[in-house]
């Protein structure tokens, strides 16, 4: 990452990291076709209904696991491979102790929050029932996460894709097979996912551990470094916070979804699901800034982060011009997939009339986010994306919805937030890149 040519590297860096991520919407994705076709409107409306109450409870910790990505980047490519390997082992025990926290958040506050979401009665047993059960696998779903992020932060982007395939078939086939099989339905589904997501979570930790490189696991190593996990902290709780603000202004949506009843909100979880592949295949080269970034930061090599940021950019705009108008023009097809209701198809062409064809204003803010954190300025894109994606979007919710209240004013927020975001974060790029330059000249003053 730290030498040569960068735009081959960078779409070849890219490409499995967006299968990898389109293969873990396929859990879910596979959870909302089978429930959707063999168990009905309400059990999708179900399913998707917890989307943004999981995300909320979960995001937090995600978010840790880019500080992980962060230290082990800049720690590989400055060559410290003590530092390297004490961020690795705090990282996968932390991964353990985070899942376990949200085990127990998620199944303890299932129920009160998607009350308090207003989700309608019909579907909201079958919703708690999915939620309790899905945490139940959270510590698996973290240290995936995290195990990924330390491969990832060294260049290795294809094991993490090969695992998440052979549990995503593993998936599909238990969802069939419990679903219809069983009629299981929502629980169904949801013991597919754990069972899952536990087959990725013993991959990556195997590869970790049966690895011959610096960032070898010993499991009698594991132990939590203070610094280092002060480190992750410093970098991945704004990342968490960034991401928590998401899931507060989309459960308001969601809960102001709710109100125009089931089939929409069926319609509204089939074109969102849609729309997630696009906002995963354009966050591989958000993933690649930062992990670019991170590497040249550590090695001093700023001016190549100045021709970093553009190549992701252009990369990441097109990404999403094309896949995101692509999949608005077969939307009928593709929501077929989910459910035959013609009124559900409906609903979800309204949703993807907006959102996916301007799906691209997300992919430039979260390039912008991965340069910044990549430079260790994480606290940075947190504000800007409270301020507008969070604090915009309820306002605009609490005021313009209030006064037009129709689908197409809440879908509409998302573009206008994501645009405001990516302009901010571009002015504070060229702030922060004039200070490590300024520090990096101090350095090697001091040096001579």
């Amino acid at each position: 990452m730290t030498n040569g040519p960068l735009l081959g590297k960078i779409v070849r860096f890219a490409i499995p990291l967006a299968i990898s991520g389109i293969l873990q919407l396929l859990f879910n994705a596979a959870d909302i076709i089978v429930v959707g076709r063999f168990s009905g409107s309400q059990a999708l409306a179900a399913v998707g209904s917890t989307s943004a109450l999981i995300n909320l409870i979960v995001n937090l910790f995600i978010g840790l696991s880019v500080g992980t990505n962060v230290l082990v980047a800049q720690s590989y490519g400055a060559g410290n491979q003590k530092d390297l390997q004490d961020t690795v082992h705090t990282s996968v025990l932390s991964s353990l102790i985070f899942g376990c926290i949200v085990l127990v958040i998620g199944i303890s506050l299932s129920a009160p929050m998607l009350e308090l979401m207003g989700t309608p009665e019909e579907v909201l047993d079958q919703a708690c029932l999915y939620m309790r059960i899905y945490f139940i696998g959270m510590p698996a779903s973290m240290l995936y996460n995290f195990g990924a992020a330390i491969l990832r932060a060294v260049g290795d982007t294809q094991r993490p894709l090969y695992f998440l395939f052979i549990a995503g078939v593993v998936n599909v086939v238990l969802n069939l097979f419990f679903v219809i099989g069983f009629h299981l339905d929502v629980a169904g589904v949801a013991i597919a996912t754990v069972i899952s997501q536990c087959i990725s979570a013993g991959l990556v930790l195997l590869c970790l551990v049966k690895s011959h490189a610096p960032y070898q696991v010993n499991l009698r190593h594991l132990r939590i470094k203070k610094d280092k996990l002060l480190g992750m902290v410093k970098i991945g709780l704004p990342a968490g916070i960034q991401g928590c603000s998401f899931s507060i202004s989309n459960v308001l949506i969601q809960s102001s979804i709710n109100s125009f009843g089931a089939v929409a909100m069926a319609g509204n979880t089939a074109a969102s699901n849609i729309e997630g592949f696009v906002s995963t295949a354009m966050d591989a080269f958000s993933q690649a800034a930062l992990s670019f970034t991170g590497q040249n930061v550590g090695a001093g090599k700023l001016k190549r982060v100045n021709r970093i940021l553009p190549l992701c950019v252009a990369l990441v705009t097109g990404t999403g011009l094309v896949l995101g108008i692509g999949a608005y023009l077969l939307g009928p097809q593709l929501l077929g997939i989910y459910s035959t209701e013609a009124e559900v198809i409906a609903f979800g062409m309204r949703r993807m009339s907006i959102c996916c064809v301007l799906q691209f204003f997300g992919g430039l803010m979260g390039v912008m986010v991965g340069v910044l954190r990549g430079m260790g300025y994480s606290f940075v894109p947190m504000a800007i994306t409270i301020g507008f994606v969070c604090g915009f979007r309820v306002i605009w919710i609490l005021t313009v919805f209030a006064l037009l209240p129709t689908l197409e004013v809440i879908y509409i927020s998302y573009p206008i937030t994501w645009g405001l975001a990516a302009l901010c974060d571009v002015l504070c790029f060229f702030f922060v890149r004039k200070h490590l330059a300024k520090k990096q000249q101090l350095a090697s003053g001091e040096g001579k």
